[in-house]
Formats: structure tokens, sequence, C-alpha cells
């Protein structure tokens, strides 16, 4: 058996120093093999930076995914590149730098993870996630013994398709973009973890990591703000999967949440 730890949406500062300070601590403690994290908002609360990224890394992270904020940090587009564990949204135009997937291994065990954005209440050039899946398991059944989908939308139902879509075919799908994590974490039946939404790594006393005051102030009047960064309540939020090696399917999925 095999643990994969997927982090929810690292938001600006906040969501970094929690990782910093905590994440040794969990993967020695929960013994996890894999620690996969979406960073499209750590910098600032959107998009990410090469320093950023390396940080992250070098905190114990194996591989970092990104959404539809993934080149809101102005000369990433330059950086992306240079960076072998990251990789943009693979439902992107293909002319787009980066690498569409990433394969990290430990024990022997390969795992493949991509990320394909949804189109449903998302303003993004984004090809068809159901068709891209199809076409990235295909290109990556015989390169990895397990693969995770990530699916960054902001459609429940969108999220909750790919799941029943890819039930079988892969070994979780998980969802992320909403910031809020979902009570619906279970294995599908012919074996692939789900979750529609791993919550975000940040402050949680606030409106998605945003301050409250300026969030409502905005709903009330409709006049441009400033969203800053909130700094309280800050969590590590997840899932937690384990996966049978011999089968390379998922025996659990369960939220998982830490406490700066």
């Amino acid at each position: 058996m095999l643990k994969l730890l997927f982090v929810g949406d690292i938001v600006g500062r906040p969501g970094r120093d929690i990782i910093a300070a905590r994440m040794g601590r969990i993967r020695s403690e929960h013994a996890i093999d894999f620690v996969i994290a979406n960073g499209e908002n750590a910098a600032a609360g959107a998009g990410i930076n090469g320093t950023i990224a390396k940080s992250l890394l070098d905190c114990g992270i194996d591989a970092i995914t990104l959404g539809d904020h993934v080149w809101d940090q102005r000369g990433f587009e330059t950086e992306i590149g240079q960076i072998e564990k990251i990789c943009r949204p693979a439902n992107l135009p293909a002319s787009c730098p980066g690498w569409d997937h990433l394969i990290i291994e430990a024990r022997g065990f390969k795992v493949a993870v991509f990320t394909v954005l949804g189109r449903q209440f998302m303003n993004t050039k984004a090809d068809c996630p159901f068709l891209c899946a199809d076409r990235m398991i295909q290109q990556l059944r015989a390169q990895a013994d397990a693969i995770i989908v990530e699916i960054h939308a902001e459609a429940t139902s969108e999220k909750q398709a790919l799941g029943w879509y890819l039930d079988g075919r892969v070994t979780a799908v998980v969802g992320t973009h909403t910031h809020v994590p979902t009570a619906d974490a279970r294995v599908l039946p012919k074996g692939t973890a789900f979750v529609c939404d791993l919550g975000m790594t940040g402050p949680y006393e606030s409106v998605l990591g945003r301050e409250v005051a300026p969030v409502i102030s905005k709903f009330l009047d409709g006049m441009p703000k400033r969203f800053d960064v909130a700094t309280a309540d800050v969590r590590l939020s997840g899932a937690l999967i384990e996966i049978d090696a011999s089968k390379a399917n998922a025996k659990k999925i369960e939220i998982f949440t830490a406490r700066a």
C-alpha cells in the first residue's frame, strides 16, 4: 500500500508558510510516499513564480500543478520550462509553454499526474477536459503505474461527471479551484478515488482566502476593491489517498486537514 497526499490550492504567504512549517512532519508521521500540490495561487493569491515554485518543492512537495491563474505572474511563461516538477493544465493550447503532465516515483512505483481545466463558468481557452483526459490517459498508461487526474473547475457537476467518466481508468480524480473542501470523498465502484474539491491551503477566516470586509463590500456596492490575502486560521487542506500497488487502484480516500 502506498499513500499519496494531494494538497488543495496554496494561497499566498500563509499557505506557503504552513507548507514550510508542517510538510516534513506530515510526511513522516503519516508515512506519505507522494505529495502533489496545486500551487496556482501561491504568489500573493494569484499565480506562481519560479522562486516560489522552487521553495515549495524544497519543502517536500514532489509535484506542483496549476490552474486558470497559471499565467497571472508576469514572466512566468519564461520560467515554467526551467522547473522540472511543475505542470500547466493539459487542455491549454499546445503552443503554451511548460509540461502538460508529470511523473514522480517512490519505492519503484510511478505516478503520473495531469490537470484539466473545466469549461463551465470558466473564462479560459481550454479544450474539452473529457477528451483531453482520454488522450492523456492513452499517452501515460505505458509510462506510469498509476494516474492521478486533477480537474480545476467551477461546476461540481462537471467534476462529478469526469469522476464517473474516468472510474476504473485512473487511480484518482480530485477537484480544485473553489477553495472549499467538500464532503463527498469516496472510492467509486471501479476503484477510482474521487472528491469534488480538496479545499485550499491558506487562511480560512476569509472569503476563499481573501480578507472578508472588502469582498462583502464588493457584493454590496459593486465598486472596485483590493482583495488582500487574509492571514487568520491557516490550514493545510487536501486528500490522503491509499493506493493498492498491485492493482494501482484506490483503496481509500479521506479529506486531510492540518492547522498552523
